[in-house]
């Protein structure tokens, strides 16, 4: 006698996972040790050039990124209901964008303790990641709800990392607002996923990336240490993006406002202490 649908449970296969997990942690570990001579590149537009440097830290970081969301992808093909095209894309972005954030920081700090600290914890919050979006393929899964929960604490836990890293490291706005934007947007398309559980139009996460990108740029003047930077810019992705999701599930006007004004209010009462 099977089990009714609303019970199944699924994890991803140990061995798979151990596999992509090592290869992500050692092109990592060997990051520090690689020095390719690269040179610099320049944007030209009109009269105006744009430097850019490329390091091997930084090409690193991308062939990370890209095996994050190929072994992703080859994780979940043991799934039972194993997505296919464009939904296997969507399971795909947030083990990249962890990965690539992950590296971020590594990239911009000398080896020691913290270097270790950030790796084993970047390690740590990769496995999670992936176990949850193996989870989340199937919505009849009991722990599905459970996922999705701790799939967006991650996403906006990972952008706080990632603005903070990129404020510290006195990137350029020009390169700053692009990574952001990106960033913010295909964060927002997952979570917009995630929480309402049907297929949404794209101009939702767009219009928040933009949004957000427009209140980068006003913060990025303003005298503020990165941590306090992140935790701003944080609080108002997150109080936009959950705003739009209680609009999408038709919360009433309590619901709506409440979820974003208090976790918006906690961060930015953190970032006014520090």
């Amino acid at each position: 006698m099977h089990a009714p649908a609303s019970t199944e449970q699924h994890l991803p296969n140990p061995n798979h996972l151990s596999v992509l997990t090592a290869m992500v942690l050692l092109a990592y570990a060997l990051m520090p040790f690689i020095e390719l001579p690269i040179a610099p590149l320049v944007l030209r537009l009109g009269s105006a050039s744009f430097p850019v440097q490329v390091s091997s830290s930084s090409l690193a970081t991308l062939f990370v990124t890209l095996l994050a969301a190929s072994g992703c992808a080859w994780l979940l093909q043991d799934h039972p209901h194993a997505p296919r095209g464009w939904q296997l894309l969507q399971h795909s972005l947030l083990p990249a964008l962890t990965a690539w954030v992950i590296g971020v920081p590594l990239s911009n700090a000398e080896v020691g303790l913290q270097w270790w600290a950030i790796f084993t914890f970047g390690g740590l919050l990769f496995v999670l990641v992936l176990t949850a979006e193996y989870i989340t393929v199937e919505p009849n899964d009991v722990r599905h709800g459970l996922a999705a929960i701790g799939l967006t604490a991650v996403i906006f836990a990972l952008y706080l990392i990632l603005i903070i890293a990129l404020r510290a490291a006195n990137t350029r706005l020009y390169l700053l607002l692009p990574a952001l934007m990106i960033t913010m947007g295909l964060a927002a398309q997952r979570i917009l996923l995630l929480r309402v559980n049907q297929a949404v139009s794209t101009a939702w996460p767009i219009g928040i990336a933009l949004i957000v990108g427009q209140f980068a740029i006003g913060l990025h003047y303003l005298p503020l240490m990165p941590i306090q930077y992140g935790l701003l810019l944080t609080a108002f992705a997150y109080a936009i993006t959950s705003f739009i999701t209680g609009w999408l599930e038709e919360r009433g006007l309590p619901g709506l406002w409440l979820e974003p004004a208090l976790m918006s209010a906690t961060l930015l009462i953190i970032a006014i202490l520090l």
